[in-house]
């Protein structure tokens, strides 16, 4: 398979014409990725686009690839949204990758009652922009066409005003019913949110609101998973349902 790299902008480029790589993915392509003149690539923009060249000439600051060939693909509908609450240590994290590598839509930060990792205002642009980092160096490795989205850090009260018109399922232990028994409506373009809580799971509180504001508790089985890994587990059932794998 060919190396995939991303512009840091959209892509207008048609076959014929040439793309430049700078900056860090210039370094990327020449200096890691050790790619060579001739080397056949693919070029996208985290917007749909997707470009497969030839690169025309390599240097430390600028990577130049002759476009051969163009496709453009449609954004995913419905979009299926991975709510994450804040964890310690780098557990939000490898979720956060896992999910992007997998095929979440949107990712949002949560700060659950219970989420021992606190974002204040400064700490809030610096995870999010973290976040963003590791979910463009996850979707390059798993060469997706669409970047997923990092929202901003949002409350229990924003969590339920933001998912109002959305199919909400809440990955809860104790919950009767399972995940695995979703059922997706042809032609329901609702976006899917998997609510993730911390280490110790969604306070009561959250999930009597949640359930008030019509969410369904779910479960994935008969084991309580880490927060690092109980998102990308629910995010598998639910693309098998959706028919994307």
């Amino acid at each position: 398979m060919a190396l995939h790299f991303l512009s840091e902008g959209p892509l207008d480029a048609a076959p014929g014409d040439a793309v430049t790589l700078t900056g860090a993915e210039a370094h990327h392509a020449s200096t890691v990725r050790r790619v060579r003149a001739g080397e056949e690539v693919t070029v996208g923009d985290g917007r749909g686009a997707w470009l497969t060249g030839a690169v025309e000439s390599v240097g430390p600051r600028e990577v130049v690839v002759r476009i051969a060939e163009r496709t453009d693909a449609a954004a995913p509908s419905p979009r299926v949204v991975l709510v994450q609450a804040l964890a310690k240590g780098d557990r939000d994290e490898l979720a956060v990758q896992a999910a992007t590598e997998l095929g979440v839509d949107l990712i949002v930060p949560w700060q659950a009652a219970r989420s021992v990792s606190r974002w204040d205002a400064v700490k809030a642009a610096k995870g999010r922009a973290r976040w963003g980092t590791i979910v463009r160096e996850a979707a390059k490795q798993a060469h997706r066409a669409w970047l997923p989205d990092v929202a901003e850090l949002t409350s229990t009260a924003g969590l339920l005003e933001r998912t109002a018109a959305s199919r909400v399922l809440v990955l809860e232990p104790t919950a009767g019913e399972r995940l695995a028994a979703l059922t997706v409506e042809p032609g329901d373009e609702r976006d899917i949110v998997l609510v993730v809580g911390p280490e110790g799971g969604i306070a009561p509180e959250e999930l009597a609101a949640l359930s008030a504001a019509g969410a369904r508790l779910v479960r994935l089985g008969d084991t309580v998973l880490r927060t690092s890994t109980a998102g990308p587990a629910a995010l598998s059932v639910v693309s098998a349902a959706l028919g994307r794998w």
